[in-house]
């Protein structure tokens, strides 16, 4: 029991098969006491479903958000602050591109495209970051946690516009820890291999790179969200206390290897 007595939240669950849903329920096992963030009513429901599973829908907080408008941010931060008063942790699993953005040449992403990408796979962290702060300074300190991809430094055919909201990521995430970390808050991100999720499915050649990892990295082995999850828990954790700003991969090793993205065709 990990995490027992902390207070978490989950943010990006879409379905079962999302990363958020992997940390979600390593840190249910674990002990914490959970909230989700929904950005619609259809998430909700395959949210509701899900938490069904893990003891029921009443059991945990759900907040709508949508993580480009900064009053429902803020209205999400208040409601928690209202409930719990304090907060332990925060799982931030959101990012999206349009797919033309991610099925096109590079130099033909579009400018709107761009900063969707951005805004709403970067920019939210500093959103969250920015109203999670107060609460986690009410406990003495807390741990806010992203997901990111090797793509921003390899050239991953399909990746695209998300390789550049990844990277810009990745730089708050040092930015952040740096500001934060006085006020004892950790900030890293998880860069997880290849994964069979929502999102991934609309990158192309996400099968062929999968098969590339299985075969190439030092684990000879896929990731799971289950692996993500366990990661998860340790950087909310006590036993992370010392560690911030860093960018943690979990990807069977792929990302020493030479050989870092699927071929094209």
């Amino acid at each position: 029991m990990l995490l027992k007595g902390k207070r978490a939240l989950i943010m990006g669950v879409a379905n079962q098969r999302s990363i958020a849903w992997g940390v979600a329920a390593a840190f249910h096992r674990e002990g914490a006491e959970l909230a989700f963030t929904y950005q619609n009513e259809r998430l909700k429901e395959n949210l509701d479903e899900l938490l069904d599973t893990i003891g029921g829908k009443n059991k945990f907080a759900a907040v709508s958000c949508d993580v480009a408008q900064d009053q429902q941010v803020a209205d999400a931060f208040a409601a928690l602050q209202d409930r719990w008063g304090g907060l332990d942790a925060v799982a931030h699993c959101i990012a999206f591109a349009n797919r033309d953005d991610l099925a096109r040449p590079f130099h033909e992403i579009s400018r709107s495209g761009y900063s969707l990408a951005l805004d709403v796979s970067a920019y939210s962290l500093i959103a969250v970051a920015r109203h999670a702060a107060p609460l986690m300074i009410s406990k003495g300190g807390g741990s806010i946690l992203t997901m990111t991809y090797n793509a921003v430094e390899r050239v991953v055919p399909g990746y695209n516009v998300m390789a550049v909201a990844k990277a810009a990521l990745e730089t708050e995430v040092r930015y952040l820890a740096a500001e934060l970390g006085p006020s004892q808050i950790r900030v890293n991100a998880i860069s997880a291999g290849p994964l069979k999720t929502l999102a991934g499915s609309a990158v192309k050649g996400l099968s062929k790179l999968r098969d590339i990892t299985e075969e190439t990295a030092p684990l000879r082995r896929n990731i799971t969200i289950e692996d993500v999850g366990e990661v998860a828990v340790f950087l909310a954790s006590d036993m992370s206390r010392a560690v911030t700003g860093n960018i943690l991969f979990v990807d069977s090793g792929f990302h020493l290897m030479g050989i870092a993205s699927a071929p094209q065709g």
